[in-house]
């Protein structure tokens, strides 16, 4: 039988050293993880990330009782490596300079300015190691009036401006601004972090030989991911209006009730609504000058909801999608997340993965979205156990032995 060697990575060639914690900065490293790079995850001896205890959820082991690995922790530290350092020791700081001088890539979301008292600044280990990208990753960056205030996700939605736009119109039941239920503030900060080291490392090694300072903002991060909302404000200076599940500038756009649902339907251009309306049985629509154009439609959205809704309602949700889908009309079903996960759309692209976990069988594990066609993304538990990686880690470097290792283990450095 003919055995294949697994292939690398795309980033194998790359070491990370990862001395963040909860979720911006670990969602960067996992990302590089991914795609094959050594990450070297450095959490504090004897507490570890806070995402570890970051529940519940946890995960359920073989016996269905929780373990200590919180499903936050799990989402964002695979493919890694954990070792444990107290950095306030100067033991410690010694052993990360050593590392440092091997690495490709740092990454921190320590608060502005505490990892220079410890000499680990970008400064003190560029000294040595030239060629480092070191990425900090903050709540308000390096810089301004803000920058040693603490925050988190929710805070950069409220601050950034996507509550403003999130959420029911005031008046309307519910009305008001709406944190969005996933942590996006961290989740954009963590992809331009990924995106920001992938762009200096390509700057070293194509143009200057050097690496370079990455200063990144969550607050900054939200902002510019305000995108097209922004850019309509900044244009007209109008407030972009919460709708809701409507969309601002199409219409109808938005969920619809359904006999055992709902789905989101989106009518994006003139030929879309006149296949749309053959379907509702309602061909004279496009006639009716309240509905004739796109704006005329956003204009009268009342008007017009009060003749779809009840149509929507006449039939369960399946009936629409498939009715629509044969017309060439975007229509889908709002789904819970075990809709999610049995979708044969999901399933087939493998967005979850099995994996093999110490204290359960096998665990499900989300998948990493990107497609290489010739370089595929890694897969490996994340470490279960605190500084598990730690002797494998530290015994490659010169001088540390395993003589050394059990007295900075004794010492509570390790």
């Amino acid at each position: 039988m003919k055995t294949t060697t697994p292939r690398p990575g795309a980033l194998s060639h790359l070491r990370v050293l990862d001395l963040s914690r909860v979720f911006a900065g670990p969602w960067a490293g996992q990302m590089l993880a991914d795609l094959g790079a050594e990450v070297i995850k450095v959490e504090r001896p004897g507490e570890g990330d806070d995402s570890r205890r970051l529940g519940p959820p946890f995960l359920r082991d073989d016996a269905d009782q929780p373990t200590r690995d919180s499903g936050f922790y799990l989402s964002a530290n695979r493919n890694k490596k954990s070792i444990s350092v107290d950095i306030s020791r100067p033991e410690g700081q010694a052993i990360i300079r050593a590392l440092a001088l091997s690495c490709d890539v740092l990454i921190e979301n320590y608060k502005v300015g505490d990892l220079a008292r410890y000499g680990l600044d970008y400064a003190a280990l560029r000294s040595d190691n030239p060629r480092l990208v070191y990425c900090s990753i903050t709540g308000f960056g390096q810089t301004g009036p803000y920058r040693k205030k603490p925050g988190y996700d929710s805070i950069f939605q409220g601050m950034g401006g996507l509550m403003a736009i999130t959420g029911h119109a005031d008046g309307e039941p519910g009305g008001g601004p709406q944190k969005v239920g996933l942590i996006v503030s961290d989740l954009m900060a963590g992809m331009y972090a990924s995106v920001a080291i992938l762009t200096a490392l390509e700057h070293r090694d194509a143009v200057s030989g050097e690496g370079q300072y990455i200063d990144l903002a969550l607050l900054d991060s939200q902002v510019a991911a305000l995108s097209h909302a922004a850019m309509g404000y900044l244009v007209s200076g109008d407030l972009v209006p919460r709708c809701g599940t409507k969309s601002p500038t199409a219409a109808p756009s938005q969920m619809y009730r359904c006999q055992d649902g709902a789905v989101m339907l989106v009518v994006g251009n003139k030929a879309q609504w006149g296949k749309f309306t053959q379907v509702m049985g309602r061909p004279d629509l496009p006639n009716d000058h309240r509905f004739a154009t796109n704006q005329d439609r956003i204009r009268h959205r009342d008007e017009l909801n009060a003749i779809l809704e009840p149509i929507f309602l006449a039939h369960p949700k399946r009936y629409w999608i498939d009715a629509l889908a044969e017309a060439g009309v975007p229509c889908g079903p709002v789904n819970e997340l075990h809709e999610v996960f049995s979708d044969p759309q999901v399933q087939n692209r493998g967005m979850v993965v099995q994996m093999r976990h110490p204290r359960r069988g096998a665990m499900p594990m989300l998948a990493n979205p990107i497609r290489l066609s010739s370089t595929p993304v890694q897969y490996r538990m994340p470490p279960p156990d605190l500084g598990q990686h730690t002797d494998e880690v530290l015994m490659q470097l010169p001088g540390y032995d395993a003589t050394r290792l059990k007295q900075l283990r004794d010492d509570g450095v390790i």
